[in-house]
């Protein structure tokens, strides 16, 4: 799958997820393409990974995994929880 084809699949599975996941109350409950970015994308032969998250202030980001040979694409979402320095010598 070329970049350009994983990244709005991968897009739309995010759409399709928050959608479906939040609270019809929530002022946030719907978002659309142009909510949706990607942090980092990947491809390695036929394999493509990207890490998206959205304008929501929800601390979710969202990994997105396309299996090439099984021609399968892969969701996790995560939460942030905290973000904290490590200082290495």
């Amino acid at each position: 799958m070329q970049n350009k084809d994983f990244v709005n699949a991968a897009v739309r599975a995010v759409i399709e997820y928050f959608n479906n996941q939040a609270d019809s109350t929530d002022k946030n409950g719907h978002i659309t393409e142009k909510d949706v970015f990607v942090v980092w994308l990947c491809k390695i032969l036929q394999n493509n990974k990207a890490l998206l998250s959205t304008t929501v202030p929800d601390g979710m980001y969202y990994e997105v995994t396309y299996n090439g040979e099984k021609k399968e694409m892969y969701v996790d979402a995560y939460k942030k929880w905290k973000n904290f320095v490590v200082k290495v010598n």
